[in-house]
């Protein structure tokens, strides 16, 4: 079972946020996803995740284009792209379900639940602290590619919905597209 300790073993204790039981108290997920927040937390992750930003309200906040809101986990802000402009994780009520939400609303599946979510996290960005090739993948292409294949393969092993298709599913299209 992954653990606080396991992310800031990788991400360091000042990037690991862990959500105030209040603050998620209110939520209408699975109460054990819920815990997850609470003990392991949500660490930070390159390209992904800039800060937790679970939100405290009882209701969905984070608005997508199909008109359902989730609750809202992260943010992250590319402003060397396009500044203002927020990407975030999100949770479904009931289900528990993490969908990575885009600037205008759309919504692209990222996990089963949070749990799972969490754990493909930890491997991201494990790997990614580790990897000398991914850290600057200049003129060893091949090598980068191959270690992708690594993370890419582990992450279905984790959570194989994740990768169920290309278009409107996270994992698969974000690693693929990682190096461009």
């Amino acid at each position: 079972m992954l653990t606080y300790d396991d992310l800031v073993e990788w991400a360091g204790a000042e990037h690991v946020t862990r959500a105030d039981p209040d603050a998620v108290a209110g939520w209408k997920i699975p109460e054990d996803q819920k815990q997850h927040l609470v003990h392991v937390g949500v660490p930070m992750a390159y390209a992904l995740i800039e800060a937790a930003a679970l939100q405290r309200e009882s209701n969905p906040q984070l608005l997508t284009q199909v008109g359902k809101p989730l609750y809202r986990l992260t943010e992250n802000r590319n402003a060397d792209l396009e500044p203002g402009l927020i990407w975030s994780f999100g949770v479904e009520p009931e289900t528990g379900t993490v969908y990575f939400v885009q600037p205008d609303g759309e919504a692209c599946f990222a996990n089963s639940s949070i749990d799972l979510w969490l754990q493909c996290l930890h491997h991201y960005g494990r790997h990614l602290s580790q990897s000398e090739v991914l850290d600057d993948p200049k003129d060893r292409d091949d090598e980068a590619v191959a270690e992708l294949d690594q993370i890419a393969n582990r992450l279905k092993e984790i959570d194989p919905p994740a990768f169920g298709g290309y278009n409107g599913v996270l994992w698969a299209e974000f690693l693929d597209r990682w190096l461009w």
